[in-house]
C-alpha cells in the first residue's frame, strides 16, 4: 500500500523538499498534478505503471478540489483488487503554481480542472522544461487556441511533448468502426454527404451526476460556469472531433486553415434547479459568478452544442447534450455514423443495445453477405473472437467482453501511449497538427454559435 505526505504550507520557504530536476534519462517518468479539479486527473492513477515513479508532486490551492482528488488516490491505494501505491507529496500554498515551477520536481505535469486556466497553465509549463499531459480540452476560446499554437511551438523548439487525453480512441467499437471503414470491399469510400446529409455523424449525451469509481461524483461550482469549464461546444465536443479526424483521415495531417469550414452552429442550456445543483456541489446556494446565468431562481448552463462543418470536403455533424441526470437504468449514450458508398457503419448505444455501445454493419446491397464475412475474417486476425449476427437489414459485430474496457481504464491505455513517445521523444507527425486542427474547428464553431 502507498501513503500519503501531505505538506500543507503557505509560505514557501518552509517547503523543504529537494528542487533538483529529473528527467527521463535519469530514472523514471515523474508526474506533477497541477491543480487538480476534475477526476480525470486521478483516473491517470487508477493503474500503476512500470516507468512511472510512485511519487507524485501535487501543487495546487487549498480547498475540496484538491482534498478530492487525494480522496481518489487513497482509495485506489487501499483497494482490495489490485491497489496502487502512490505517494502524494502534497503543496497547497497560495503560490502553488510559482512554487511547482520553481521546484521542477518532475518531469511531466498533469492537467485537468478548470479550463479557463488551463491553456496558461500549458504554456507557463512548457516554458519551465516541463511535458504536459492534458485532459481536454486544452482550449475553449478562439484567444486560448492562438496561445495553444505558440504551446506547440516552443515544445517543438524544446523537445517537449504537448498531448491530449483522447480515451475515446480506446473504446473497441470506435476501434472496430474504424477498422471496418479501411476495408474498401466492406466500406467502399467515406461519401461526401451534405450538410441535410452528413457523410459522419457524431452525437453524444452527457449527465451532471454520475457515479466515477463507485462514488456518486461531487461537482465544484466552477464546472456549472461556463466562462470556466467551457461551453458544450467546446467540451465533450473535442473527442467527436478527434474521432472524426482519426477514423476517417487516418494518420492524415490535417491543415486547418485549408481542410476546414465550418457551415453551421447553435448552442443552448440545460436548466439545473437550485435542489439539484445542492445535491451535486453540497452548496445550499449558487455562488455570485454564476449569477449571469439564472433567471427566475434557476440555473442555466450553456452545456449543448451541435455544428456542421466540412472537414478535406465532408460534410460532418456533431453534437453533445448535457441533462442533469440519467433515468434509472441508463446512462450516457453516443452515436455514429459512418456513410460509405457501399456499407454504413453506426454506433448505438440506447435503450436497445442496454445503453452499451453496439456496432452495426448496414451494407448497401443486403444480399452481399460474402463480403462482410470477410470483412470480419480479417478483423478477426486482430481482434480474435469478433463475430456478426443479422439484425434486421444489418449485421450486428458481436464483440467479446475482452475487448469492452470501462472509460476509467482507457485512461491508463491513454497514459501508456503518452509514456511510449515520451521514450521516442516525440509523438506521431500528425498528432501535433491534427490537434491544432480539432481546437481550431471547436473554438471557431463557438464563435459560430455566438
Amino acid at each position: 500500500m502507498g501513503f500519503k505526505i501531505i505538506v500543507l504550507l503557505i509560505p514557501a520557504f518552509m517547503y523543504s523538499c529537494s528542487t533538483q530536476k529529473t528527467s527521463y534519462n535519469e530514472g523514471k517518468i515523474k508526474l506533477i498534478t497541477l491543480d487538480p479539479g476534475h477526476f480525470h486527473a486521478a483516473l491517470v492513477q487508477k493503474s500503476r505503471y512500470d516507468d512511472i515513479d510512485t511519487n507524485v508532486f501535487v501543487y495546487a490551492p487549498y480547498g475540496e478540489d484538491v482534498n478530492g482528488h487525494l480522496n481518489r488516490i487513497e482509495a485506489y491505494n487501499n483497494r482490495a483488487d489490485q491497489p496502487t501505491n502512490w505517494n502524494e507529496i502534497v503543496y497547497t500554498g497560495v503560490d502553488y503554481f510559482e512554487k511547482m515551477l520553481a521546484d521542477k520536481k518532475g518531469n511531466v505535469v498533469v492537467l485537468a480542472g478548470n479550463n479557463k486556466k488551463k491553456t496558461e497553465y500549458i504554456k507557463a509549463s512548457v516554458e519551465a522544461g516541463f511535458n504536459v499531459l492534458s485532459d481536454k480540452p486544452m482550449a475553449i476560446t478562439g484567444d486560448d487556441f492562438r496561445l495553444l499554437e505558440e504551446c506547440f511551438e516552443m515544445a517543438n523548439r524544446k523537445g517537449l511533448l504537448v498531448y491530449d487525453m483522447m480515451t475515446e480512441r480506446s473504446e473497441i467499437t470506435t476501434i472496430l468502426q474504424r477498422e471496418l471503414s479501411l476495408d474498401k470491399d466492406l466500406f467502399g469510400v467515406l461519401e461526401k454527404g451534405s450538410r441535410e446529409n452528413p457523410a459522419i455523424t457524431k452525437e453524444s449525451v452527457h449527465h451532471f451526476y454520475k457515479y466515477v469509481s463507485g462514488a456518486a461524483l461531487k461537482r465544484p461550482a466552477w464546472f456549472f460556469d461556463t466562462d470556466q469549464q467551457g461551453e458544450g461546444i467546446t467540451d465533450v465536443t473535442t473527442h467527436l472531433v478527434d474521432l472524426i479526424q482519426w477514423e476517417c483521415f487516418p494518420e492524415q495531417i490535417i491543415d486547418y486553415l485549408n481542410d476546414i469550414e465550418i457551415v453551421g452552429a447553435r448552442r443552448w442550456a440545460t436548466p439545473v434547479t437550485p435542489a439539484a445543483f445542492r445535491e451535486i456541489t453540497s452548496l445550499n446556494g449558487y455562488p455570485e459568478y454564476l449569477s449571469k446565468y439564472i433567471k427566475d431562481s434557476t440555473l442555466y448552463v450553456n452545456a449543448n452544442g451541435a455544428f456542421d462543418y466540412k472537414l478535406k470536403g465532408v460534410f460532418a455533424r456533431v453534437s453533445v447534450i448535457w441533462n442533469f441526470k440519467a433515468p434509472e437504468g441508463t446512462g450516457d449514450t453516443h452515436y455514429s455514423t459512418l456513410r460509405g458508398t457501399k456499407a454504413n457503419l453506426i454506433i448505438r448505444q440506447g435503450k436497445d443495445q442496454n445503453f452499451k455501445p453496439a456496432l452495426y454493419i448496414e451494407p448497401v446491397d443486403p444480399n452481399d453477405t460474402l463480403t462482410i464475412r470477410r470483412s470480419i475474417i480479417k478483423i478477426q486476425q486482430n481482434y480474435p473472437g469478433v463475430e456478426i449476427k443479422k439484425s434486421g437489414s444489418a449485421w450486428e459485430v458481436i464483440i467479446p467482453e475482452k475487448y469492452k474496457v470501462s472509460h476509467e481504464e482507457h485512461f491508463a491505455q491513454v497514459t501508456e501511449r503518452f509514456l511510449q513517445y515520451i521514450k521516442k521523444g516525440k509523438l506521431p507527425d500528425w498528432e501535433v497538427p491534427n490537434m491544432l486542427a480539432k481546437y481550431y474547428t471547436t473554438t471557431q464553431a463557438l464563435n459560430f454559435a455566438h
